[in-house]
């Protein structure tokens, strides 16, 4: 791995048992009235007591992961913009309100066998291998480039006490 900070979110790489990961999502919606956090390629996100997609804003502590309702990675969305015409973009931009009559889907990996590449913000020890992890800081509405659409979220792995979480 590279010895560079430069994260860049979770990237789905392959699904447990060595077969490669085949690109399969599902669609969420986004609260079509505007919802104030960015959402970025490779983020972390869950769905709120309103039924709609949003970023996961803890960072969890080795124990507790992410918190309850978090549901898969976010790798991209489609909308309408203020012409009629239909965007697919690599993130949610932070406030949009879609058109009445419009939705904004989200698409997630929520495939409990993908297997996830993502940085370090330290050197991970063989021991640690399979331990949990939990984000190095919140996700925001800065935790991505609006340049790139890319995340920026890294993670700290838990103690080698911790137990993988199946």
């Amino acid at each position: 791995m590279a010895s560079t900070a430069s994260p860049y979110g979770l990237k789905a790489v392959n699904e447990l048992g060595g077969l490669p990961y085949s690109g399969s999502t599902r669609q969420f919606l986004i609260n079509p009235a505007g919802y104030n956090t960015n959402i970025f390629n490779g983020s972390i996100v869950a769905i709120n007591t309103s039924g709609f997609l949003e970023i996961v804003t803890t960072n969890g502590i080795a124990a507790t992961p992410f918190p309850a309702g978090t549901i898969g990675v976010f790798v991209g969305c489609s909308y309408v913009n203020s012409q009629g015409q239909v965007i697919y973009a690599q993130f949610y931009p932070a406030n949009y309100v879609a058109p009445a009559g419009t939705a904004i889907t989200a698409y997630v990996i929520d495939d409990d066998r993908a297997v996830f590449q993502v940085q370090s913000v330290g050197t991970v020890a063989q021991a640690a291998l399979g331990a949990n992890v939990y984000l190095n800081a919140v996700q925001s509405t800065s935790t991505g480039s609006t340049i790139t659409g890319n995340s920026n979220s890294a993670i700290v792995i838990g103690s080698t006490a911790d137990a993988p979480t199946a």
